[in-house]
């Protein structure tokens, strides 16, 4: 049974609170923020702690993401109402659900089985309805290309030609780069077919993007 009390309601006004001090000002990514439950995307064993600015597990080596860097990538994103918007990496389904809350369609590659189907189910129960796919993510979803705003929610070593390709010229993406430890985030806004700004924006923690990789048949 999803379960959204007052109290939940309560807890995620104040970690609203919380990000807007540690400099998120897009009022319509607070606000999806505050729309989302995201306790209900939580294993039981951390449900108490759902609304700590803190990444967590949900299984197959996979985390779901500090709110903090899901309103840092949605804010970078710029979401428009009714934008095609892709992101790789479904995990969990919160960032997912930030995006909807902000009017994008969304698209949603996620390459474990297991995570796919249960965001799958735990979205549509809140009755939100994106596109979701079981696949590699490097190689994005050329049949519904090109896109408006591609967001990458896993560290990359580079930036995927194939994701570069499905963007709209005029587009964005944001994908935090690099190996080991720690990513800087970057944005890139498509100026031509072969043309991209590339802007660098601070240090970020991700789980790995791995390549030519799915988990579960």
């Amino acid at each position: 049974m999803l379960n959204d009390t007052y109290r939940h309601k309560g807890l995620r006004k104040k970690l609203v609170d919380l990000l807007r001090e540690k400099g998120i000002d897009d009022e319509r990514v607070l606000e999806a923020i505050n729309q989302v439950p995201r306790h209900l995307f939580m294993d039981n064993a951390f449900i108490n702690f759902a609304y700590k600015d803190q990444a967590f597990p949900i299984g197959a080596d996979q985390t779901i993401s500090q709110p903090y860097t899901v309103a840092y990538q949605s804010q970078l994103l710029e979401v428009k109402p009714k934008e095609k918007v892709l992101e790789i990496g479904t995990g969990s389904g919160y960032q997912c659900s930030v995006l909807l809350e902000l009017g994008a369609k969304v698209f949603s590659i996620e390459r474990h089985r297991s995570l796919h189907l249960k965001a799958k189910r735990m979205l549509n129960e809140l009755g939100y309805f994106p596109k979701l796919f079981f696949g590699d993510g490097y190689k994005g979803l050329p049949a519904f290309a090109p896109f408006d705003k591609i967001i990458i929610t896993a560290a990359a070593p580079y930036v995927p030609e194939d994701l570069k390709s499905q963007l709209k010229v005029g587009g964005m993406m944001v994908i935090p780069l690099g190996e080991g430890e720690s990513q800087k985030m970057q944005r890139l806004i498509k100026k031509s077919e072969t043309e991209f700004d590339v802007e660098v924006y601070g240090d970020f923690s991700f789980v790995p993007m791995l390549q030519n990789k799915s988990f579960g048949s």
